[in-house]
């Protein structure tokens, strides 16, 4: 069979790299499928899928397509956008719109592709809008559509024309049949990693030197959150638990990441948390390490792993990635990723921005290496059992075989 995925972001998101997962497991599971790329920008996902062996095509999003998006709508206070600003923004866009489906199109076309998996709320609809006729196109949700109220309406208007939707978590299925109802098949796959990358044993980062710090005295506790600056990923409930924690724990923080996505309005700067950090008192025990190219490396140069997300999360990628690699992990219960881990047993956990409850957390296991120790060892053996990605390609050709057969009645 010949696959098309589709990606809306070349950066190495969740979402990415989770696609990353999907590609890596396929070509080892059908080495003679013909697999190929259509990525919206030039970015990490590129070289990366090349290295797989998927031939990947560039079809560059103009700028006010790439602008647009609806997530931020009814987001934090102060950084809330209006649903007139939106369809302001999308009537700028819809020229870009009408241009960019049509280049789709007519790649697509040449390529021929018995299948299609889109990856994005953006390439979703605008894959199925350039797809030939009879193309099934399968959309992998990583995100709730229901926060987004663009897409709700988009994808509940198409959701007969979709052969399927995969979605990484059982609460964003949920959410997706809510929006679409019996318009369209849902079926939950969980996300999975590379369990030799992300592994216990490997190299490690110098966190204190990225961040410009001197090095931390001996016995301190390594504590960092990784991850995109969007705004519902809890940087600021991370640097107000650091806060709380007692002087005399020998804690250390560490925010590790950058600005990945174009969509007005979603994202945190560095600056803004800089600063804040200043206010909270706590600029020489939290740094800031930017993007990291390697997170398996950071997570190992960490005792504890934090997931911070203060809304409920679809599925939560660094929760299995920091079991993966033995560590201590807490995370924000919340959506999906109260379906990664048993609280006590592989994890820790706190209420989505709690900031209290979390400083709880950090400063229980900065002063119990036995509990850290346990965690670690239970999250690894999870991980193993149900996050390695040689699962994704089991659970996603059978898909692909019975939606090429749904295809051809869907138009």
């Amino acid at each position: 069979m010949k696959i098309l995925y589709l990606s809306a972001c070349a950066q190495l998101g969740g979402a990415e790299k989770s696609l990353l997962d999907v590609l890596a497991s396929m070509r080892a599971a059908k080495p003679d499928w013909p697999l190929r790329l259509i990525a919206s920008e030039d970015g990490p996902l590129i070289s990366r899928s090349m290295a797989l062996g998927v031939p990947t095509t560039i079809v560059l999003f103009p700028s006010a397509l790439a602008r647009v998006g609806d997530a931020a709508v009814g987001g934090p206070a102060g950084h809330q956008r209006s649903r007139w600003s939106l369809l302001i923004e999308m009537l700028r866009a819809a020229p870009a719109v009408l241009s960019y489906s049509s280049r789709l199109r007519r790649i697509i076309r040449e390529l021929a592709p018995d299948v299609i998996h889109s990856n994005g709320f953006k390439m979703h609809v605008l894959g199925l809008w350039a797809k030939p006729a009879g193309v099934p196109i399968i959309w992998h949700i990583h995100d709730y559509v229901s926060a987004r109220p663009l897409m709700t309406r988009l994808l509940r208007h198409y959701a007969k024309r979709a052969a399927l939707a995969v979605a990484n978590s059982s609460s964003v299925a949920a959410d997706v049949t809510s929006v679409c109802g019996n318009r369209l098949m849902v079926k939950t796959i969980y996300n999975a990693i590379d369990l030799d990358n992300f592994s216990p044993v490997g190299p490690t980062l110098d966190l204190d030197r990225l961040s410009g710090f001197a090095p931390a005295t001996p016995g301190t506790i390594r504590v960092g959150l990784l991850g995109t600056l969007a705004r519902w990923k809890g940087h600021e409930t991370f640097l107000r638990a650091m806060a709380l924690i007692p002087a005399d724990v020998p804690a250390r923080g560490y925010l590790a990441g950058g600005a990945l996505y174009q969509t007005n309005g979603s994202q945190h700067s560095l600056a803004e948390l800089k600063e804040l950090a200043g206010k909270l008192g706590v600029a020489d025990r939290v740094g800031f390490t930017g993007f990291v190219d390697e997170p398996a490396a950071a997570m190992r140069s960490l005792d504890i792993v934090v997931h911070a997300s203060t809304e409920p999360e679809p599925f939560g990628l660094v929760i299995v990635e920091g079991m993966a690699c033995g560590r201590a992990v807490i995370a924000s219960e919340g959506g999906g990723a109260a379906e990664l881990i048993s609280v006590e047993t592989n994890a820790l956990s706190h209420a989505p921005g709690d900031a209290e409850a979390l400083a709880k957390c950090i400063t229980r296991l900065a002063t119990d290496s036995d509990l850290r120790r346990r965690l670690g060892q239970a999250g690894r053996s999870t991980a193993e059992q149900r996050f390695d990605r040689a699962r994704l390609a089991k659970e996603l050709i059978p898909e692909y075989q019975r939606s090429e057969v749904r295809g051809q009645r869907l138009d």
